[in-house]
């Protein structure tokens, strides 16, 4: 006799992350009953979209009250037994400290990853998270340090320091930018180191036909 899986209430899973476009605090998912905990615990609102509603926190939030409404709904959701994915970065319960020993952990992971490399493959996929356009190290890094550098060049036209440490600053930013370009051309090799060590497979040669009989008159 064939047995019969059971029957699960299964609540809709929740996703509550910055919308990359217009910078808003979203949640998308969930039940009515979810957005109702978002509602009264966290403050979103309710708004449409073009595949179906979803929450937002209001516009023109400092970034600190952004965290710990997002933290704060999370958590009733999750009390409330939803499944919840809340983004890293809105968490307000993570400590600084915290944050920089992951950070520090995966740059060990990292240089191990590079030192134990094996094959092009393993070293191009190392210089990707060094060096990946749009999450790598270095241009992470590099947005960090134009981001001071626009800030001190800021504090600098108020107090009149002197010029040179944020012109140097900025100069370095470009540095860093171009050493991200040269990893990426590197990176670009690797990959295609391994594309060119591959076996070509050579098409199968045409069947050979028979040659005709030799006719020997006397």
């Amino acid at each position: 006799m064939k047995q019969r899986e059971p029957d699960f209430l299964v609540l809709e899973y929740v996703t509550i992350t910055k919308d990359p476009r217009s910078g808003l605090i979203v949640a998308l998912g969930g039940t009515e009953r979810a957005a109702d905990i978002l509602q009264r615990t966290g403050g979103f609102l309710d708004a449409p979209g073009p595949r179906g509603g979803y929450h937002r926190l209001p516009h023109g939030l400092p970034v600190e009250q952004q965290r710990l409404k997002a933290t704060a709904a999370a958590h009733a959701l999750l009390a409330a037994g939803h499944s919840v994915h809340l983004d890293p970065a809105l968490n307000a319960l993570a400590t600084p400290d915290s944050e920089r020993e992951t950070a520090l952990c995966y740059l060990a992971q990292l240089s191990e990853r590079a030192s134990r490399a094996e094959s092009s493959t393993e070293i191009a996929e190392v210089l990707t998270e060094i060096a990946g356009p749009a999450e790598g190290l270095l241009p992470l890094t590099r947005e960090a340090v134009v981001s001071a550098w626009i800030s001190w060049s800021h504090h600098l036209d108020a107090v009149g320091e002197d010029p040179e440490p944020v012109s140097q600053l900025g100069k370095t930013a470009d540095v860093l930018s171009r050493a991200a370009h040269h990893i990426l051309l590197a990176r670009n090799h690797a990959a295609r180191t391994l594309e060119a060590s591959a076996p070509t497979t050579l098409p199968p040669s045409p069947a050979r036909q028979p040659s005709a009989p030799t006719s020997h008159r006397r």
